[in-house]
């Protein structure tokens, strides 16, 4: 598509970014919808972060997502915060208004629950939760977990304090466990996260055996590289529910790309195909 002087612009700001599917997945809408704009990989170095969100007014730029390691050193540069991004604490998805002031706000627990309720329309959100992991990406599963009123949430972390300080942060719906009760943990579950980087190619091997898990509940990980994880493909020979990270990307960027660029996008199959190309 060629662009003309008015074109809508917005990207994704890491360090790095090559690896990013945003670019796919929001060129996909653009090209789909004939929309006249673009949605570039930005790699910013940390120590340009200020520098890079203070240039998006005058570069034109609607707006931009954040990702690693830029998600929670964002917050101090917004103008003005959602109440979302200010509970979790980190911020994913930037709008720049018509004055040039910068809106923060975090779409991954929007993004989290939208695919489960997806791909799992039968999760019983009514049963214990076991989420795996104290990171960024822990505090918006939990943010979404509690919204969706889930009575407790076990949060398991290799090192105990980050579990026990976010449990404090969730509230009384969150409950610390030691690692190595994992296992155990998971007993009478509807439903099992993992938002560690444990099984991700390049990573460590998460384990965890899946003995205690309910036949019935659902295994999430937001691990998309690779789509089949080793927890992935254990639970489905145990034939449970399974859930993988990318349609969690799919769908967090859903209201950024219409903020941006005034279309409704929707997270389809040929999509799902089309960004998952290459993994």
């Amino acid at each position: 598509m060629i662009l003309s002087g008015a074109a809508r612009l917005a990207g994704v700001v890491g360090w790095p970014v090559a690896h990013s599917r945003s670019p796919r997945i929001h060129g996909y809408w653009l090209e789909e919808k004939g929309i006249d704009g673009a949605y570039l990989p930005l790699a910013v170095r940390p120590d340009a972060l200020a520098a890079a969100l203070g240039a998006l007014p005058a570069l034109g730029f609607r707006g931009c997502n954040l990702t690693a390691p830029h998600k929670e050193a964002a917050l101090a540069r917004m103008d003005t915060l959602s109440e979302t991004a200010r509970r979790i604490g980190a911020v994913n998805t930037v709008t720049v208004g018509d004055d040039g002031a910068l809106h923060g706000d975090n779409t991954d627990g929007f993004g989290f629950i939208s695919h489960l309720r997806q791909e799992a329309a039968g999760w019983n959100s009514a049963l214990p939760v076991a989420v795996l992991g104290a990171g960024g990406a822990a505090r918006a599963v939990l943010d979404a977990l509690v919204a969706a009123g889930v009575p407790q949430i076990r949060l398991l972390n290799r090192t105990g304090e980050r579990a026990a300080a976010l449990a404090v942060e969730a509230g009384e719906t969150a409950r610390p466990m030691p690692w190595d009760q994992r296992a155990e943990a998971l007993a009478d579950c509807g439903l099992l996260v993992n938002t560690t980087n444990l099984g991700q190619v390049g990573k460590p091997a998460l384990d965890l055996t899946l003995d205690r898990l309910p036949p019935d509940a659902v295994v999430y990980d937001l691990v998309y590289a690779p789509l089949e994880t080793d927890l992935l493909k254990a639970a489905r020979e145990r034939d449970h529910a399974t859930v993988d990270g990318l349609g969690m990307l799919i769908h967090q960027a859903r209201p950024g790309f219409a903020a941006w660029f005034g279309a409704e996008a929707e997270a389809t199959a040929a999509l799902r195909t089309f960004a998952a190309e290459g993994l």
